[in-house]
């Protein structure tokens, strides 16, 4: 076994993704949290697919990001912990599965010379069980896709 291979019982690194937006950091920020709806690819990362109408965080700690079905039931994918508007906020993930499956995201935002730098950190991993290795394999692009939508088109 290579030096960096994984060995049962090992934590899993980290998904670590990092994106410059050209608005200030609490613009930036809200872009994240109160306009999730606008900018979030539905269709194809939530739990009712091209089905759900939107998704929307409640700004505090412990309150939750949730997507919103077509027949109005709410999908938590998971609890804040902690909101420090306009530098970051720190998460529960569990979309689509119990809070038992919690993992954790970490996003800041930093200011930069073009705007903003946001950061998410996605850990936590062992909470997956079996699926941990996998479904960290998954998000590695699938943070890429989602946050490839994080735009300042319009605002």
């Amino acid at each position: 076994m290579s030096d960096d291979a994984q060995r049962p019982g090992d934590a899993l690194a980290p998904v670590i993704k990092e994106v410059g937006v050209p608005l200030d950091q609490r613009r930036a920020f809200e872009l994240f949290t109160r306009r999730i709806g606008e900018w979030w690819p539905l269709a194809t990362h939530s739990v009712e697919g091209d089905r759900a109408l939107g998704c929307a965080f409640e700004e505090r700690a412990g309150g939750r990001l949730y997507e919103i079905g077509p027949d109005g039931a709410e999908h938590t994918w998971g609890t804040v912990q902690t909101w420090d508007a306009p530098r970051g906020l720190t998460m529960t993930w569990h979309a689509g599965r119990g809070p038992e499956a919690a993992q954790l995201l970490e996003v800041t935002f930093t200011p930069s010379e073009q705007g903003t730098t946001v950061r998410l950190v996605h850990s936590g991993w062992e909470a997956l069980g079996e699926e941990a290795a996998q479904e960290r394999a998954n998000y590695e692009p699938g943070w890429d896709y989602v946050l490839s939508f994080f735009t300042p088109i319009g605002a």
